[in-house]
């Protein structure tokens, strides 16, 4: 009986410690393979030329992470593609803000689908920047945010 207890708790810790791992990575380069299966021997599905791109990890298995992007499309990637994430899309159109609140200057409007560059978080606001901005958004309209 003590045994079962003890495997048990180690079940629970070891699915609590490998479920706070990193849900979102981000390509690492600008050409990146999604392959049909987690294998060089698997066919190229289709070719990410957006480097930045958040994606989300749904799978693991030795050296490739089965993603989703925010299109839903998915398919197996060598993790020597993919890097920390420190980039967000916004998923609905939103307002750029100075400060991390709502009562602040607004500076921009960003379009659906735009991708940012994280600067820094603090609890539902990211600083961004893109090419031509550098503020504040509600993480509540961005995908890719861990």
């Amino acid at each position: 009986m003590y045994m079962w207890k003890i495997i048990i708790i180690s079940l629970f810790f070891t699915t609590f410690l490998y479920a706070s791992e990193v849900r979102f990575l981000m390509l690492k380069n600008d050409k990146v393979n999604v392959r049909y299966g987690p294998g060089f021997k698997y066919p190229i599905k289709f070719i990410y030329k957006k480097r930045f791109l958040p994606v989300k990890v749904i799978d693991n298995k030795e050296n490739f992470r089965r993603i989703i992007d925010h299109k839903d499309n998915s398919g197996w990637i060598h993790v020597s593609q993919l890097k920390k994430v420190n980039s967000l899309i916004v998923s609905e159109d939103t307002i750029l803000f100075s400060k991390a609140s709502k009562f602040s200057k607004p500076l921009a409007k960003l379009e659906k689908g735009k991708l940012l560059i994280v600067k820094k978080c603090q609890e539902n606001w990211c600083k961004v920047s893109d090419e031509n901005y550098l503020g504040w958004i509600n993480t509540n309209n961005a995908w890719g945010k861990n």
